[in-house]
């Protein structure tokens, strides 16, 4: 009966130890990854804002792609929600909730798993951060809470503490998060939509020479060129800006091209004036459309091109290409959404 008393005594000292060991323990934690993005923190938060979206990169969906989710009626913004419930051990049961949103820039949310061993609450964090290079994002994904002792003494007896696995599964989480923005901004769709009149009409313009892969880059400053005569002058601006194509020169690859914004009316320029006013007569043309980014426009001229032989329509004599811009990417942050319309003129025979 002693040997039993003092083996009794024994693991009563063990315990309470134990008890003692654990209950000392820092239980505060704070953990968070981050990922530089090579796109515009709008592209990236439309991505994490609904939960919807998460099963396209979340990385518990590859732990267990039989997971059920239950969404509610709301599932982006303030309010929304969604649980779910797998048998893999890593995903477990649980909810989370919307709790702060400030678009583009923060999100905050409330997590809560359902254990053996009670119910573990904790708060998630997002930051996207747009960096010194322009439509790049560091995007900040993070969960901030405190075990119970119970969770300390489960997680004593893992292989990993609980700070590794949340990165872990945030790391895998941001990368495929990077991989699905970037393919989404990858998208385009092209369209000859047939052929159409375009009503012209008066424009101011700069014009001036390069290489065939040096417009793009030169484009933003001419149009910033134009707008700010346009500005000071107190000229408003009565369409879409576009390109226009004065000259082509295909064996040495240079063209002469204009960044042009549309007015009302002719405007007289003084001499050594920056920007001169133009007049576009209305023209028969084929209408091509290009969604997405610009450097799909080489494909857009292929695929018009092709659709012109194909149906025997040539090009006006002397006529001029040009490409109107219908979305401003400065509205519009994500490329696979930018609207393009090309206009081919066409010979006074095909009207």
């Amino acid at each position: 009966m002693k040997i039993l008393k003092y083996l009794l005594f024994l693991i009563l000292i063990v315990l309470i130890g134990g008890a003692i060991y654990f209950g000392t323990q820092d239980g505060v934690f704070d953990v968070a990854d981050s990922k530089i993005i090579n796109a515009p923190a709008e592209v990236v938060y439309d991505n994490v804002k609904d939960y919807k979206n998460w099963k396209t990169w979340g990385p518990w969906m590859e732990l267990d792609p039989n997971v059920k989710v239950n969404y509610a009626e709301k599932t982006e913004g303030e309010g929304a929600s969604y649980s779910w419930d797998s048998d893999h051990t890593e995903v477990g049961t649980g909810s989370m909730q919307t709790t702060k949103v400030i678009p583009n820039k923060e999100i905050e949310q409330k997590i809560t798993f359902n254990t053996p061993i009670g119910d573990s609450k904790s708060d998630v964090y997002w930051r996207f951060d747009p960096t010194e290079t322009p439509g790049q994002t560091k995007v900040t994904w993070g969960m901030r809470g405190e075990q119970t002792f119970m969770e300390k003494v489960f997680m004593a007896f893992q292989k990993d503490d609980m700070e590794t696995g949340i990165s872990n599964m945030f790391q895998k989480g941001l990368s495929n998060l990077e991989t699905v923005v970037l393919e989404e901004m990858k998208k385009f769709t092209i369209n000859v939509d047939g052929v159409t009149q375009f009503g012209g009409g008066y424009y101011m313009y700069v014009t001036t020479a390069s290489k065939m892969n040096e417009v793009g880059s030169k484009m933003g400053s001419m149009m910033e060129q134009v707008s700010r005569y346009m500005q000071d002058n107190n000229l408003p601006i009565t369409g879409m800006p576009f390109t226009l194509y004065n000259d082509i020169d295909d064996l040495n690859g240079t063209v002469i091209f204009s960044a042009c914004v549309p007015v009302k009316e002719r405007v007289i320029t003084p001499s050594g004036s920056p920007a001169l006013c133009g007049y576009m007569e209305p023209v028969t043309a084929l209408k091509t459309t290009l969604k997405g980014n610009y450097e799909n426009l080489p494909a857009t001229y292929s695929k018009a091109t092709q659709y012109m032989t194909a149906n025997k329509l040539e090009m006006l004599s002397n006529g001029k290409m040009f490409q109107v811009y219908i979305t401003d990417p400065g509205m519009v942050p994500n490329p696979a959404n930018w609207i393009t319309e090309i206009y081919h003129p066409l010979a006074e025979s095909q009207n």
